[in-house]
This record gives structure tokens, C-alpha cells and sequence, in this order.
């Protein structure tokens, strides 16, 4: 069986390490991946799915936020990441968003960012290590539920910021002990999901392959459907 063609995005300073990780787990999900990052060809009508990976920080101007002065952004990273995920949503193409990638998801779809999460959420512990540390609630009845069950997860994290206001068709799916947003998703498909810990640094956990494995699914489903209407084309020609 053909396995889906996934892009990944990746950070210009720390891709060549993180890339052949994300690619190792879609691998063992049945897909094969291929790195996108500014400067690189990316074209979303050619891939069956997106991994907008971790990061920088995403600049504020895209939401209406102040630039911190520690903040490092990449406005090239942006504006690529911004596109494809508007690419997808409009082709029908499955994402998942890892750390700044969740957060680029919801941006993208004009929610907003809190770019001091631990000081608004001050019962949420602060990690920074990609060691699962921090607990995470998954909520009933979202897709992250289905893909990796109703238990608390342990999970890693390093992020700084947080989702705040959802972006249009999303719905907070995890939160951690303090209530910050850990996770959100869209209510409807295409698949989108975005979570705020690095599940590629867990391979060893089964929860969190289940998370590469519903995108890959979903990416193969959505090219079996398109195998099926071009032979349906090919048929009436």
C-alpha cells in the first residue's frame, strides 16, 4: 500500500535534529514525510498531510500582540506556516501542530496568543524538558480522546506561550492541572489537531503514537477518496 506523503515544517536553527525524529514516527504510522521550512518547495496539493512543527515563536503581528523583547521569531517560518495551513483547510488536508505548530493552527484560523501563559496561569507548572513532566487532561468528547483515550496524559513541554482566544472552528481539546490550554482541534474536518507538547521526543508511549498515527490515517483516507473520484472521472470520460 501507497504510504501517505506528509510535509513537515521545521525550525531553520534546529530542523536537522528534529526532522528525521518527526519522520522516524510517521514512518512507524504508516507515512513517509519530506521537510519543508522557508526556502524550500511546499506545495500542499502534492502531499496527502502537514506536520507544522516546533519552534520559534510566532511574531504578534499576526494577532495583535506586543513584540518581547527575548521572543525569536522568524517572519519567513510565518508566513509559510500561515499559508499552508489555509492551503489545507481549503483542500481538505489533514494537520497536526506540534508546541508552535498548535499554536500556529490557531493563529492561522484568527485566534490569538498568550505570550505570558505561566504568569496568567499561575497554578500551571513550569517545564522546560522534553521528559514528560507535566500532566494534561484530555476533555470528553474531542477527537484527542478518541485517538489517545480518556486518562490524563503525562506529557513534555517548552513552551513559554499558549493559546488564548480560539481561532474560527476550534475547540480546546487538553488543559493542564492549572487550566492553560494544552491541546486544541477543530470540531469538524478536515482533521486538525495541535498539541502543546512534543509527542516525537515520546515514541516509546503508545498514546502519543496514536497522535501521528490519526494523521497519517486521515491523510490516507483523504487520498483514497481522491483515487476514487479520479477513477469515477476516468469512468465517465
Amino acid at each position: 500500500m501507497t504510504r501517505p506523503l506528509i510535509g513537515v515544517t521545521t525550525s531553520s536553527r534546529s530542523g536537522w535534529r528534529i526532522f528525521p525524529l518527526v519522520a522516524l514516527n510517521i514512518w512507524f504510522a504508516g507515512g513517509r514525510a519530506v521537510r519543508w521550512g522557508a526556502g524550500r518547495p511546499s506545495d500542499v496539493a502534492g502531499i496527502n498531510g502537514i506536520v507544522i512543527g516546533g519552534g520559534d515563536d510566532i511574531s504578534p503581528d499576526l494577532y495583535g500582540g506586543e513584540i518581547v523583547a527575548a521572543a525569536r521569531l522568524d517572519p519567513d517560518r510565518d508566513a509559510l506556516e500561515q499559508r499552508l495551513v489555509c492551503e489545507a483547510l481549503d483542500q481538505g488536508k489533514p494537520v497536526l501542530g506540534i508546541c508552535r505548530g498548535s499554536q500556529m493552527i490557531n493563529v492561522a484560523l484568527g485566534g490569538t496568543l498568550d505570550q505570558n501563559a505561566y504568569e496568567t496561569f499561575a497554578q500551571s507548572r513550569k517545564f522546560r524538558t522534553i521528559l514528560p513532566r507535566k500532566t494534561v487532561h484530555v476533555r470528553p468528547g474531542t477527537r484527542l480522546m478518541d485517538i489517545a483515550g480518556p486518562e490524563e496524559m503525562t506529557v513534555n513541554a517548552l513552551h513559554s506561550q499558549a493559546v488564548d482566544e480560539l481561532g474560527d472552528g476550534l475547540q480546546v481539546a487538553a488543559r493542564d492541572e492549572g487550566e492553560m490550554i494544552q491541546a486544541v482541534e477543530r470540531v469538524v474536518d478536515p482533521f486538525m489537531l495541535g498539541v502543546q507538547w512534543h509527542p516525537e521526543h515520546l515514541i516509546y508511549a503508545h498514546r502519543q503514537r496514536a497522535i501521528f498515527r490519526a494523521l497519517v490515517g486521515a491523510a490516507r483516507a483523504g487520498m483514497q477518496a481522491g483515487d476514487q473520484i479520479a477513477a469515477a472521472r476516468r469512468s465517465t470520460a
